[in-house]
């Protein structure tokens, strides 16, 4: 979208008529909206300015441009910097094609009235109109601009009605899906047709999910290594892989907008049957790591990994010692959403949580924000053996050394709530890197292994 905006223009010659002297900011606004492409461009607006100031002998002296559209209050930071400007006293008169190039909506437009009742405004001059600090003016303005917002709002409403009557006629109202392709003719706007090249290759894929088993993550490696690609050359990245697999439209069905719940049938050709679909979300299902899908871990979602950003997961692992007791250790590492192939190995909780109590020995806690908390807690629990249990009150100030090992005891004693809480309070964030820990851009120091495994 582009607008042009003409800023801070200044005059010392007084308007035809006009008591003082008006200071002009000229402006200027064109948006790719549809019914506003047929309107004069940013260079035909100030052209057209330029010749209005020199026949009523005004003097621009500055120019502001913009790309934006209007239809949104507050969304134009060209437009907010020329308010400011007017507030500031910098000039107090404003030259625009038409009204609806300064706003297209309530919020903008009463800014503008809010200017010229502060006195901040004397003029605006469009082509054909002027408007004053006068009743009537000002009302002749409200109304233009809001005869734009009324254009906005219908538009948005009948381009919801153009689409909805689209989904219901079973035509595709958005870019095709991979194995498709939009029809050129703009006569079939909405109608799309089977891609040659890479629709088998989409149905192979749902093929080999559905009767070999194989995982997203196969179906990923194999369109790599044929080096499939996309319309626009690029390779589909694991979640694209996942959103083919999900997609209804490959068997004549399809949602919209997304998460809407309105279902329509398509009348495009099928590259798979609702059997074929239905047998690869049941594969894909029985794929799904079911021990720990559900399961809570104290350090998930807080840490980051450090070699690709991806999130970090945990995972149980049992093993059955001599005396035939069962050791469940739990690991941490990186999930591979951003990577498939990052190479950052697991980390044993123990060691993570040791490494843990390591940070809390070295950052401050006042800046933290763990201290505050820590303190309430300290003192309830103070509160509690005296008020509850009938020990004598003690006169209790919460230092740094309790603060620290409460927080140590929490990481190694807590609950698994308890754990995230306590580290949901760092204000930095938490990244793991090489198996160590780093808080921000600062490494974690490691120090002698066996002191935390002892």
């Amino acid at each position: 979208m582009e607008t042009a905006m003409l800023y801070g223009a200044q005059t010392a010659a007084p308007a035809p008529q006009a008591a003082v002297t008006v200071r002009y900011c000229l402006y200027a606004r064109k948006s790719s909206e549809a019914e506003e492409r047929q309107a004069l461009s940013i260079d035909s607006q100030v052209n057209e300015m330029l010749a209005l100031a020199q026949r009523e002998g005004l003097t621009i002296t500055d120019m502001y441009r913009e790309s934006h559209s209007a239809k949104d209050c507050g969304q134009r930071p060209v437009f907010n910097q020329l308010l400011t400007d007017i507030r500031e006293d910098k000039f107090d008169g404003i030259l625009a094609w038409h009204p609806d190039r300064l706003s297209r909506n309530a919020g903008d437009l009463g800014a503008i009235v809010d200017l010229f009742d502060q006195k901040k405004l004397v003029e605006i001059r469009t082509h054909s109109q002027r408007f004053t600090n006068n009743p009537n003016e000002k009302f002749l303005l409200m109304i233009l601009g809001s005869q734009a917002k009324l254009e906005n709002d219908n538009k948005s409403i009948n381009v919801k009605r153009g689409l909805k009557t689209k989904c219901e006629l079973g035509l595709w109202p958005s870019v095709a899906p991979t194995g498709y392709l939009n029809s050129k003719n703009k006569d079939q706007k909405g109608v799309v047709f089977v891609d040659p090249e890479r629709a088998p290759l989409i149905k192979e894929l749902f093929q080999k999910v559905a009767n070999e088993g194989w995982s997203g993550r196969k179906v990923y490696r194999w369109l790599k290594d044929i080096k499939f690609t996309t319309r626009t050359g690029k390779p589909l990245t694991l979640s694209n892989v996942y959103n083919v697999l999900a997609n209804h439209f490959y068997y004549g069905s399809f949602e919209y907008p997304k998460n809407s719940g309105r279902w329509f049938q398509g009348k495009h050709t099928p590259l798979i049957s609702k059997e074929l679909f239905d047998a690869v979300q049941k594969q894909l299902h029985m794929q799904v790591r079911a021990p720990n899908k559900n399961k809570e871990f104290a350090f998930t979602r807080l840490l980051s990994c450090g070699a690709c950003q991806s999130g970090v997961t945990a995972q149980e692992k049992f093993k059955t010692l001599k005396d035939g007791s069962t050791a469940k250790y739990i690991y941490y590492g990186c999930t591979r959403s951003r990577d498939i192939n990052c190479k950052e190995g697991y980390i044993e909780e123990k060691m993570l949580i040791y490494q843990f109590t390591d940070i809390i020995e070295r950052i401050d806690l006042d800046r933290s924000g763990i201290k505050k908390k820590l303190e309430t807690e300290i003192e309830r629990h103070k509160k509690f053996h005296s008020g509850i249990m009938g020990k004598p009150e003690e006169i209790y100030r919460a230092k740094d050394a309790d603060i620290r090992n409460y927080s140590k005891y929490l990481l190694t004693e807590g609950t698994i709530f308890e754990k995230r809480d306590l580290l949901s309070n760092l204000k930095n964030k938490l990244i793991l890197r090489d198996k160590r820990l780093c808080i921000g851009v600062l490494p974690f120091n490691l120090e002698t292994k066996a002191r935390a495994l002892n």
